[in-house]
């Protein structure tokens, strides 16, 4: 398994934007990423995910248009960049990641990986 540390949550406003990142240790080339978000009473749900050479990137549609995955293979790191944030973006942010290429519609579901980050929160004021 990878070790991943997320940092970026904070405080914003609604329509403001963070980035998120997630440093990754081990072969982080190698692995399929993803970024899930759990709410206060909710499941955890998919918000986007991104294969391993960052060519293909997979939103859900609530952030679609909003939001951006990327990831740095050299400095080992996925970011989330976050725009337009709105209240119902609020949530606890998890990194992800699994060793195995996966068809597209295998990235949002969470079981598919097998290594998660700590969470970093985000809250979006009205």
């Amino acid at each position: 398994q990878v070790q991943l540390v997320e940092s970026g949550g904070g405080l914003v406003q609604a329509g403001g934007s963070l980035r998120l990142s997630c440093a990754a240790s081990g072969t982080f080339r190698s692995y399929t990423m993803g970024w899930f978000r759990q709410a206060p009473g909710k499941e955890r749900e998919f918000v986007a995910g991104i294969n391993r050479s960052g060519g293909s990137a997979y939103y859900a549609d609530s952030v679609k248009g909003r939001f951006t995955i990327s990831r740095d293979n050299a400095k080992n790191t996925v970011y989330l960049q976050m725009n337009s944030l709105k209240p119902e973006d609020t949530a606890v942010y998890y990194c992800a990641a699994d060793p195995r290429q996966m068809y597209s519609f295998d990235y949002s579901d969470n079981k598919k990986y097998d290594s998660w980050g700590q969470g970093t929160q985000v809250t979006v004021s009205s």
